[in-house]
């Protein structure tokens, strides 16, 4: 395990999948991951890679060979080395090997890294290409934040607050967990969505077009709040499982398939893509105030 911090917060992050397992306040004594319990949901913060969500019957298609490929990839469950470390800063590596060009056939370094500063958290993904050939991509977060923070509070005293006060579409998920082509609005209150038990019922809610790049999470009883900034994300999804204590927020660069579709990864929707010699970099920040 590996802990980064300052006088504001402490980060423990584990080798597998370089996943987050604790961001602690300590002003407040507060822990804001979710806490991994296996009998609900058995991960903190999962980083998403080289693909984001399911997969036409978890197959993978590259330049006509078929690989198969659980949702969300196999970074999260890939062991990373720490390759660089200090006092507020952890920087983690996966680079191509055995295992990996069985499933996706590419030459590559996945880098996660972590950097603290005053009360804020940088997340940095970096895809470098280390192939002769252009390598195909989707990479996201998955940050499950504990609600409620404070022990006399309920689920439903919280609320995310988007950046602006746009109308949210959601593009449904089939049982598969692909795009099913159905989409549906998400009722909010200006910029707020209440949190209830039952809002996902149906499973994530998928913004594929999104204009706010930050998200809150906010109490009606308090002013601590958690947000999540993603300039550099295209795509958000919302997520927590129904009746759990927490709440994914989740950038994304890329999405599931659509449903009853199988496609090559290079005509794949919303796939990045890094050229030879190049490095892809993406970055989020997670923000604590009290």
């Amino acid at each position: 395990m590996t802990t980064i911090e300052n006088e504001f917060l402490k980060v423990s992050i584990r080798s597998k999948g370089a996943e987050m397992t604790s961001i602690y306040n300590k002003s407040t004594q507060i822990e804001h991951l979710w806490q991994a319990d296996h009998t609900v949901w058995p991960w903190h913060a999962p980083n998403l890679f080289p693909i984001v969500g399911g997969l036409y019957e978890n197959k993978l298609h590259v330049n006509g060979s078929e690989y198969q490929m659980k949702r969300h990839g196999f970074a999260r469950e890939s062991e990373f080395s720490l390759i660089d470390s200090s006092e507020k800063h952890a920087k983690f590596s996966l680079p191509f090997n055995e295992l990996t060009l069985a499933v996706y056939p590419y030459h590559f370094e996945f880098q996660v890294l972590y950097d603290l500063f005053d009360e804020g958290l940088r997340v940095t993904y970096k895809v470098i290409n280390q192939d002769e050939q252009t390598v195909y991509f989707s990479v996201g977060a998955h940050p499950a934040f504990q609600i409620p923070f404070l022990p006399n509070e309920n689920y439903e005293d919280y609320y995310l607050e988007f950046e602006t006060s746009e109308p949210l579409l959601t593009h449904l998920l089939s049982a598969d967990g692909l795009i099913s082509g159905e989409t549906e609005p998400v009722q909010t209150d200006g910029q707020k969505l209440w949190l209830t038990k039952n809002l996902f019922d149906r499973d994530a809610l998928v913004f594929k077009n999104i204009t706010s790049k930050k998200v809150t999470i906010r109490s009606k009883n308090h002013q601590q709040n958690v947000s999540v900034s993603f300039q550099d994300f295209n795509h958000l999804g919302i997520w927590a499982k129904p009746g759990a204590p927490f709440i994914c927020i989740e950038p994304w660069l890329g999405y599931a398939d659509a449903e009853g579709k199988a496609t090559d990864i290079r005509q794949k929707e919303a796939i990045l893509k890094v050229e030879h010699g190049h490095v892809f970099e993406a970055q989020f920040v997670i923000s604590l105030k009290n």
